[in-house]
């Protein structure tokens, strides 16, 4: 009896490194995997081929999520150094610059400040010009996460853009790698209906392509894709089928 296939199914990758942790792509949005063939045709004098062959294959695989996973940026693409902690970026923290000497403002997050990321007056949105020191009315200076302003801009209103760092979450290091360094994984996917489960196994795969889309009122999806080939023992996918 025909099995139907319903849903986006679910999808796991595990790195090839040892002990590696599965990973699950989470709010998986749809998979598309595409298998591929090149036909060789033998013709004579006639329009139609005598006979065929199959040349290259290639197996590419494509899968969208909504929900960030470490194990996917770093084991199954990147492939490069993951450590704990992370950068955070403030937008627009509302501060006030004093109105007697010093003309300073610490930002809230000073102590494990990363970068300045831009001054806006509160008032009209201009932004304030970054100079190295002894700011003049609409310019600023930076050290540390400690903003001066000139005494022209005493009591102004403004908007401090930033980024520091937390103990919390996860942060991917990469560097320029030699061509050729990437990771490889195995995937394995099923999806279920009526109490019957379709499931494919991928024995070593790749990744040639990550895409990180965000859009205007609505969930931020990005795009896996991947690349099929033979294991060590020459075994390239499985299908199982409940009939």
């Amino acid at each position: 009896m025909a099995v139907y296939k319903f849903g986006t199914g679910v999808l796991y990758g595990v790195s090839s490194a040892a002990n590696a942790t599965p990973t699950a792509f989470g709010a998986l949005q749809d998979v598309t995997l595409d298998f591929s063939f090149t036909n060789k045709e033998l013709y004579g004098q006639y329009q139609y081929p005598l006979d065929a062959g199959r040349g290259e294959a290639k197996l590419t695989g494509k899968a969208k999520l909504a929900q960030v996973e470490a194990g996917v940026y770093n084991d199954l693409f990147a492939g490069a150094t993951m450590t704990t902690g992370t950068t955070l970026t403030v937008n627009n923290e509302a501060a006030a610059v004093p109105a007697a000497t010093p003309f300073t403002v610490d930002v809230a997050n000073s102590a494990t400040f990363v970068d300045d990321l831009g001054v806006r007056y509160a008032a009209t949105g201009v932004a304030l010009e970054k100079v190295a020191s002894t700011p003049s009315t609409g310019q600023y200076s930076e050290s540390s996460g400690t903003y001066t302003f000139s005494t022209a801009d005493g009591s102004a209103a403004v908007l401090i853009s930033y980024t520091y760092t937390v103990t919390s979450g996860q942060t991917i290091s990469a560097d320029n790698q030699l061509q050729g360094v990437a990771p490889y994984f195995s995937a394995a996917f099923n999806t279920t209906k009526n109490g019957k489960q379709f499931g494919l196994k991928l024995f070593r795969c790749m990744s040639e392509k990550l895409a990180i889309a965000t859009k205007l009122g609505d969930y931020n999806i990005d795009e896996f894709d991947f690349v099929a080939m033979a294991d060590a023992s020459n075994r390239v996918y499985e299908f199982y089928l409940p009939e």
